[in-house]
């Protein structure tokens, strides 16, 4: 026996089929549904229905005054939880959410108009939360036998997927132009065969200057650039479909309206931009404004060829002196030379060893200068005077080379203040130069006058000049100006560095100016004045001892230099002892009581500092003067040698004058 609410599919054909929502239609209980049996719905609903059931497309259709709501298997998914209990209920029960958005179509279709939507967003709770949807739709009237609308039909896909999809890729694509942008290397895409800018990035505008680039042929965008290759390697990569990569090429760009052409390096790959088919349809640009790095490495190997070059040249100057004193040490060994000839081998040996330690004080200087380790001591000083000390150094070698030497000094006085060793440095250097740069017999002027708050002393001469493109860098340290081919005049060509950072300590400047090779050059310096005042008298240097004998004591851990040291004191009327360690040194020190002690600091057991502590702490030795000699001339070595103890540092080789001068002061304490 059936139930009620059983319906057959014979009994019922439009029912027939359908897939599941057909048999769930054959099985429902439609007594609660406002659509009523299935054996009463109309024919137009029947009609619908069956269509409906068979169709692969979402579908549904609302019925009757309450809209009883039937649908297909394909638009069960779209339901989700709500489905199976949609089946028959209301439509407005079933989407409540979404009413108030779709209720205004749902009118229209029911006074029998059309409507079609194209992925309209509908916020859906199908699943127990609420979730963003879209949709492709049309509501189509569905009429009854008589003609009146009764209902409404829906053919439905949900775009939500897509939707997402295509957000998802614009927010990628975005994230992408995004970085294109932002990116620090030079970007651009060209399409097709007259290389049609694309899209550019933020680098590479600021690379060609800003100006509008989208949409216009490369030729056209950036015409100055033709005729330096890069349009021919676009063309190039575009017919074969090969890349190209360039490493620091240059380009000249007129990165400003109406400006002139700026040279920029630029590594880069041309990339050709392939089609499904193969064919090129573009071109990638891809690479970096290399400018700074180019120009740095540029001048790092000009560095390191200077400091090379700088370098053979040391070596070259070290071993001049070096041929000389080695010839004449072997003459003097052989002992069988006659006085005069004895006397002219000491004399090279002297001037040569001269002439080593003014290269390595030269140097100590300029490595101490530069690094900014140099202190000058300042007082007042006449301009006068120093030039007058300048001339006295320099008076032998321009009297070497016949050189006339005119004085055009002014009778007003001036005063500078500053460190006079260090000002009669900077001058005799540049009359120095004045001097070797001039030929024989030439003529050499040195000017000095005021000229507003600042004195300028002004070196010129009538000698080999300075080649145009080497001026701008003459006070350049290791900048090597060939003057002669043959270097024979010496120096390591670091003087006038010296002098610039010289001259700079005491607020000053240098210039230098010449016509060209052959036509003279004149060097000035300028120091700031002091307001006018007596200078005060400085005391001329004692050099001879002092009447009788002063009792030395020489420790010093190199045999040789201190035999040498003790035989020259001696010979000068000095009483020297000996002595090759801290310890010994010592000891001999309390035995014999010495009125000077020249100690080294690097010995083997003790160092000098530690030996001259002992000293002062000593009774028997505490009165004595103690003289540091050691190859290290930094301020801080000084400050430790008088922290120790010493009275007195000198840089080895120890100047003589010096060294004769201090004895004479213990003698006399008179002697300047």
């Amino acid at each position: 026996m059936k139930t009620e609410h059983a319906t057959p599919s014979e009994w019922l054909p439009f029912l027939s089929g359908g897939g599941q929502m057909g048999a769930m239609m054959r099985a429902h209980d439609w007594s609660t549904s406002p659509l009523g049996h299935p054996r009463n719905w109309p024919q137009a609903l029947r009609t619908t229905v069956g269509l409906m059931l068979n169709s692969k497309f979402p579908m549904f259709v609302a019925w009757g005054p309450e809209l009883g709501f039937l649908y297909n298997d394909s638009y069960a998914s779209i339901l989700g939880e709500k489905h199976p209990a949609a089946l028959g209920s209301r439509f407005h029960d079933i989407w409540r959410e979404i009413w108030a958005d779709i209720h205004p179509l749902i009118v229209r279709a029911l006074k029998g108009e059309a409507t079609y939507m194209d992925r309209l967003p509908l916020r859906m709770n199908r699943h127990g939360y609420d979730e963003d949807t879209w949709f492709r739709f049309s509501y189509s009237p569905v009429r009854d036998e008589d003609g009146d609308v009764a209902g409404m039909f829906c053919a439905c896909v949900e775009m939500t997927g897509e939707v997402l999809a295509e957000r998802y890729r614009e927010q990628e694509n975005q994230r992408l132009m995004t970085l294109f942008e932002q990116a620090p290397g030079i970007l651009a895409v060209l399409r097709g065969p007259n290389h049609v800018f694309e899209i550019t990035n933020d680098s590479y505008l600021q690379l060609i200057g800003r100006r509008e680039l989208i949409g216009k042929p490369a030729r056209e965008a950036l015409p100055e650039v033709a005729g330096q290759g890069f349009f021919e390697l676009l063309d190039q990569v575009y017919r074969s479909g090969q890349p190209f990569v360039g490493h620091a090429v240059p380009v000249r760009i007129q990165r400003e309206a109406g400006g002139d052409l700026e040279e920029r390096f630029v590594d880069f790959v041309y990339q050709p931009i392939l089609g499904p088919k193969g064919d090129v349809e573009g071109i990638f640009v891809e690479g970096s404004d290399v400018t700074v790095r180019k120009r740095v490495e540029d001048e790092l190997r000009a560095a390191s060829r200077q400091k090379d070059q700088f370098l053979a040249m040391l070596a070259h100057e070290l071993r001049n002196p070096l041929a000389p004193i080695t010839t004449a040490a072997q003459l003097l060994q052989r002992g069988n030379m006659d006085p005069v000839r004895i006397r002219h081998a000491s004399d090279i040996i002297a001037r040569q060893a001269e002439h080593m330690t003014s290269l390595v004080n030269d140097l100590l200087d300029v490595s101490r200068v530069t690094r900014g380790l140099a202190t000058i001591e300042k007082e007042e000083l006449p301009v006068a005077d120093i030039v007058n000390g300048a001339v006295e150094q320099v008076r032998p070698l321009l009297d070497a080379r016949r050189h006339e030497l005119t004085l055009d000094l002014t009778n007003q006085p001036m005063h500078v203040s500053g460190d006079r060793t260090r000002l009669v440095q900077v001058v005799s250097n540049i009359l120095n130069n004045a001097a070797k740069y001039t030929p024989p017999g030439g003529r050499v002027d040195l000017r000095v006058r005021r000229d507003g708050d600042e004195a300028v002393i002004a070196v010129c001469d009538n000698g080999q000049g300075i080649d145009p493109q080497v001026l701008p860098y003459i006070f350049d340290l290791f900048t090597q100006a060939e003057r002669t081919p043959d270097r024979s005049q010496g120096g390591l060509g670091i003087g006038l560095a010296l002098v610039k950072s010289l001259v700079a300590l005491h607020g000053g400047r240098v210039a230098a100016n010449s016509p060209g090779l052959n036509q003279g050059s004149e060097f000035s310096v300028r120091l700031p004045v002091m307001q006018d005042g007596p200078a005060p008298e400085l005391a001329e240097g004692d050099t001879a001892p002092a009447t009788g004998p002063v009792r030395v004591l020489v420790v010093d851990d190199n045999a040789d230099a201190a035999q040498m040291l003790a035989t020259l004191l001696e010979a000068h009327g000095h009483e020297v002892s000996v002595e090759y360690d801290g310890t010994t040194g010592y000891a001999r020190a309390l035995r014999e009581r010495p009125e000077v002690m020249l100690l080294d600091i690097g010995l083997p057991d003790i160092d000098g500092h530690e030996l001259a502590r002992r000293l002062r702490a000593a009774r028997e030795t505490a009165d004595a003067t103690l003289v540091a000699l050691t190859g290290y001339g930094q301020s801080e070595d000084r400050d430790r040698a008088y922290e120790a103890g010493f009275n007195r540092h000198l840089v080895k080789p120890a100047d003589l004058s010096e060294l004769l001068r201090i004895l004479a002061q213990v003698r006399d304490p008179a002697v300047r």
